[in-house]
C-alpha cells in the first residue's frame, strides 16, 4: 500500500462494494476508515479484525470477496469520533455514500458536513477529493456549500468535491435462508445481512482539477460535464428497469430474472431503450463526440443493461424494483423524464408509455402504501379511461405536468392496448 488515506461516510454496498473495494484492490492506500452509525456492523467488522465480505454478481455465478484493513468507526462514540476526525485530517480520498443529500446537514455536531469541516480544517494532506455517491446531479455542490458553510471557508485547502454517475446495481440480502440458499457470504461473521453487488465498475466522476493530483482509486473515468451521463443513467438505466419491473409486477413475476425469457415484455424494453431513450439522447448529445452518445455506442450500452438487469446471480425482486412507485413515476423522473425527452427530440415514445401505464396499475394495486386519495381508487386498470388516467397521474404531479403534461397523459391513455398486449 501507499500513502493514500480514505474515508468514508456510511457502510453500504455502494461504499463496501465499489469504494473500499476499489481502495484495496488498487495497493494504493495506507489506510481505509469509515463512519457507520450501525453499532452492530461496526462491532461485527471490529470482531473480525476489520474484515468483511462482499457478494459480487457475474454473468456466470457469484464470488465472495473478502476486505480487509477496513477501520469502522460510529462518529457518536466519542472515542471512535476522535479517530474519524484524526483521519479526516489526513485523507486525500473522502467518500460519502448516505441515503440521501438530506442525510448531509443533520444529525447535530456529528453530521457529514461538520465533521468533514472539522477534519479539513486541520487536513495535512497536499490535496483532498471528495466523492459523493447519492445519486443526486449536484450532490457535490449541496455537501461542498455545507462544508465551506461550517468550516468558514477552506482558504489555502486543495479541496474538490465531485460528483458521481453510479451505474452499478447493488442491495444488502437480510434474509437468513436466502442468504443460506444462495451460500452467500455475510458481511461478518454474527451479523445476518450480506452485502451483493454485480461487478460491473464503469463509474463516471466529475474530473480531478487539483494540479499534480493523482486519485488512488484509479479505475473510474473522469469526465468534465457528468450531466449527459448522469441523463444516460436515470433516462436509460434506470427508466428500462422501471419499466422492465412495473410490467413485470402487472404480470405477477417475482424476480426479474424471470423476464430474461419473456421475449414481449423484453422486446417492449429493448425498444425503449434503443429507439426512445436512446434515440433522444443520442440526438441530444452527439456533438460531444462521446462513443455513449453514438448508435452503436448506445446499442452496446443498451444490451449490456438489459442482461444485467436479468442476471439471475444479482437475485434482484420485481417488488425491490417497483418500489417507492410515486417518485418512480414523477413528472422529471425516469419514467415520464424519458418520455419527455424523447418528445423534445420529436420521438413518440410509445414503449416507455407502456411502461408508464403499467407504473400506474402497479399504483392502483398500492393504493393503501401510497396513500391515494379514495375517489382516486378506480379499481381494475383495464377500467381506466383517459379521465381516470389524467386524475391519477396529475394527483402524482402535484397537478404540475409542465410543458409535455398533456401529451404524457395522452401517450399513456393510448398504450394500454401495448401494455394489454402484453400482460392479458
Amino acid at each position: 500500500m501507499s500513502g493514500h488515506i480514505l474515508c468514508g461516510f456510511g457502510f453500504g454496498p455502494i461504499q463496501a462494494g465499489l469504494f473500499v473495494k476499489e481502495a484495496f484492490e488498487s495497493g494504493n492506500f495506507s489506510r481505509m476508515v469509515v463512519s457507520e452509525i450501525d453499532g452492530e456492523l461496526v462491532e461485527a467488522v471490529r470482531a473480525n479484525g476489520g474484515s468483511y465480505y462482499v457478494n459480487v454478481a457475474g454473468a456466470g455465478g457469484i464470488d465472495k470477496l473478502k476486505v480487509d484493513g477496513v477501520e469502522l468507526v460510529n462518529p457518536n462514540v466519542e472515542k471512535d469520533k476522535d479517530i474519524l476526525l484524526e483521519a479526516l485530517a489526513q485523507s486525500t480520498e473522502i467518500v460519502t455514500s448516505l441515503p440521501s443529500v438530506k442525510f448531509f446537514d443533520t444529525g447535530g455536531d456529528n453530521n457529514v458536513a461538520s465533521l468533514t469541516a472539522e477534519g479539513l480544517r486541520k487536513n495535512e494532506a497536499e490535496a483532498t477529493i471528495i466523492y459523493t455517491a447519492e445519486n443526486d446531479n449536484r450532490a457535490a455542490e449541496i455537501l461542498a456549500e455545507a462544508v465551506r458553510r461550517k468550516a468558514g471557508g477552506l482558504k489555502g485547502k486543495k479541496v474538490q468535491f465531485l460528483n458521481t454517475v453510479i451505474g452499478k446495481m447493488s442491495q444488502v440480502v437480510t434474509n437468513a435462508a436466502e442468504i443460506a440458499e444462495r451460500e452467500l457470504a455475510p458481511i461478518a461473521p454474527g451479523i445476518g445481512r450480506a452485502f451483493l453487488v454485480e461487478e460491473f465498475n464503469k463509474i463516471f466522476v466529475t474530473r480531478t482539477t487539483i494540479e499534480g493530483f493523482k486519485p488512488g482509486v484509479e479505475v473510474f473515468i473522469e469526465k468534465d460535464d457528468l450531466l449527459p451521463f448522469e441523463e444516460a443513467k436515470l433516462y436509460g438505466h434506470n427508466a428500462i428497469h422501471a419499466l422492465l419491473g412495473f410490467i413485470g409486477a402487472v404480470k405477477g413475476y417475482k424476480k426479474m430474472a424471470e423476464l430474461k425469457d419473456d421475449a414481449a415484455v423484453m422486446a417492449i424494453g429493448r425498444e425503449a431503450f434503443l429507439r426512445e431513450s436512446g434515440g433522444a439522447l443520442v440526438r441530444k448529445y452527439a456533438n460531444l463526440g462521446d462513443e455513449l452518445f453514438t448508435e452503436d455506442g448506445y446499442r452496446g450500452f443498451a444490451e449490456d443493461l438489459l442482461e444485467r438487469m436479468t442476471n439471475p446471480y444479482l437475485g434482484d425482486t420485481v417488488e425491490r424494483t417497483t418500489r417507492d412507485v410515486v417518485r418512480k413515476l414523477g413528472i422529471n423522473d425516469r419514467i415520464f423524464g424519458t418520455m419527455s425527452v424523447a418528445l423534445e427530440e420529436g420521438i413518440e415514445p410509445v414503449n416507455m408509455a407502456a411502461g408508464a401505464m403499467a407504473g400506474v396499475a402497479v399504483l392502483l394495486e398500492r393504493a393503501d402504501e401510497y396513500g391515494l386519495p379514495s375517489e382516486l381508487r378506480f379499481g381494475d386498470r383495464r377500467e381506466l379511461g383517459e379521465e381516470r388516467i389524467e386524475k391519477v397521474l396529475n394527483w402524482v404531479w402535484s397537478g404540475h405536468g409542465g410543458e409535455y403534461g398533456e401529451r404524457l397523459i395522452k401517450c399513456a391513455c393510448d398504450a394500454k392496448g401495448r401494455l394489454r398486449s402484453v400482460v392479458d
